[in-house]
């Protein structure tokens, strides 16, 4: 029973005459970052048929697609940079070749971009495993090598940076065995034997390339990159050998960043994963999308809906326009376009997909999140195509962000990470020094996340703001509800 209803009723216009006439709380302190980066992946596809012909053509300053490839990265102008289909040598001739003669180099009235770091490892593509993977009664390569390639390195990769990379503290993961894995999903035949037999999964890595964990020092603040390329889940059979590999290769992430990595060694033989307080950033063609293709189910959802890890939901414009004009198996896909990162083939299968990642910590601030994905209309189009493509049938796929410089906490595991959600396309664009919208824009152009997949296996919280007048008359209606004895919960959405 409410003892004092005329006390209770002349506290309302009292509570919001003190609100009205009161200024907007101050916000709490932010928690300190290092400054705004850009981070990026691009399967640039510079592996070449053939050894050698990498070096080749990066040897003079004249080839078109590589060209076009660095002119992609000089209109981002990352920070860091991954490059997937980089043909690896073991004296890295190639990393210095595309950086000397095509990144620091202006193309088109792009400014150069200058990389003082770089990382390049050796990687399983191409190197003969001495068994019939494929069971197709002979040993050869492309398709039985540890990983698939022509000759040793084809497909490897490199990571460019304009901070140090910690050299003495890099992980690689190249020789890990798949077996190893506990859980792993090793393929069998019908009648339920080892698709591979012991011989071989004695010797069998589980990455298709390497995984490797290369801590760059961001101004005293420690950005572990993590980078791979995990296996395409395509082109097997009833046995899903790629499918399971392409799998567990992003598992091993996913165990490596949420301290479930006790059986894992590296190839110096350092056992566990990364200490669940570290920054990270998760790059890469991971070559699986939430909800299209190939991929065995809920491989990419393992690193997705991660509590440690941020989706940073690149978008672009010409992602819908190109689904609509290709049509295809695009008409039926399921994942947003806007977020495609990849222009396969359509006819049949398996159209364009989401398959790039930039996948920082929980904790991190995301200011944008693109695809670098011109529209026809676009000048720069000329760098992206029609297929056949003038430089890779991948996007280059960046996000500006600020990583905490102390621990930030995981959201709760039952919630998934803090996810911030892509920006609204029909927004006007962020100012950018270069004619494509999907470029950087400064960092102070940040935007408020919207919304995610109009379907996905993973989880996409909802976040809202308040501030000037409207902060006013959310804390006004708090007042009311307050007076009156009852506050409702802050809910929180989940994608489904």
């Amino acid at each position: 029973m409410m003892k004092h209803p005329l006390a209770a009723a002349a506290c309302l216009p009292l509570a919001c005459g003190l609100i009205a006439a009161s200024p907007a709380p101050a916000h709490a302190a932010a928690p300190p970052t290092t400054d705004a980066l850009t981070i990026a992946t691009f399967n640039a596809s510079l592996n070449r048929t053939a050894e050698g012909q990498l070096l080749a053509d990066l040897a003079a300053p004249d080839n078109e697609q590589a060209a076009n490839a660095a002119e992609t990265i000089q209109r981002v102008s990352p920070d860091i940079i991954l490059i997937n289909e980089f043909d690896y040598d073991p004296q890295g001739r190639a990393v210095d070749l595309f950086r000397t003669n095509y990144l620091e180099v202006g193309h088109n009235g792009a400014d150069p971009v200058v990389y003082p770091y770089a990382w390049a490892g050796p990687v399983n593509t191409g190197s003969l495993s001495g068994f019939d993977l494929n069971g197709d009664g002979k040993i050869a390569l492309p398709d039985d090598g540890w990983g698939f390639g022509a000759f040793p390195g084809q497909y490897g990769f490199v990571v460019y940076s304009k901070y140090p990379i910690k050299t003495d503290e890099i992980r690689t993961f190249q020789n890990f065995l798949w077996k190893d894995m506990p859980g792993a999903l090793l393929p069998t035949k019908e009648d339920g034997t080892s698709w591979y037999g012991d011989d071989a999964l004695a010797a069998f890595p589980l990455s298709s390339k390497t995984h490797a964990d290369l801590p760059i020092d961001v101004d005293g603040t420690t950005v572990h990159v993590l980078a791979a390329h995990p296996t395409p889940p395509s082109f097997d059979g009833p046995e899903q050998r790629n499918k399971k590999r392409n799998f567990d290769e992003i598992r091993l992430w996913a165990d490596y960043i949420a301290d479930r990595a006790d059986y894992l060694y590296d190839d110096a033989g350092v056992v566990g994963g990364l200490p669940v307080d570290a920054n990270f950033v998760i790059l890469g063609d991971y070559n699986s999308d939430p909800l299209d293709g190939d991929s065995y189910p809920g491989a990419i959802d393992q690193l997705l809906t991660s509590p440690r890890v941020v989706d940073t939901l690149p978008v672009s414009k010409a992602g819908p326009i190109e689904a609509r004009l290709q049509g295809g198996a695009n008409a039926q896909h399921l994942t947003d376009p806007i977020y495609d990162t990849g222009d396969f083939g359509d006819d049949p299968r398996p159209g364009n997909l989401r398959i790039d990642y930039v996948l920082p910590n929980a904790g991190t601030q995301v200011n944008e999140a693109r695809v670098f994905w011109p529209t026809r209309e676009d000048p720069l189009f000329r760098l992206t195509g029609v297929h056949p493509f003038p430089t890779s049938d991948h996007r280059l796929v960046w996000a500006r962000m600020r990583f905490p410089t102390a621990a930030a906490p995981a959201d709760d595991p039952q919630t998934g990470g803090s996810q911030p959600i892509a920006p609204v396309p029909d927004q006007p664009e962020a100012p950018s020094p270069q004619p494509s919208p999907d470029t950087p824009a400064d960092a102070s152009q940040g935007r408020t996340p919207q919304t995610a997949h109009k379907g996905s296996r993973g989880k996409n919280p909802s976040a809202l703001a308040a501030t000037g007048s409207s902060a006013l008359t959310a804390l006004a209606g708090a007042a009311l509800l307050a007076a009156g004895g009852a506050l409702l919960p802050r809910t929180r959405r989940s994608r489904r």
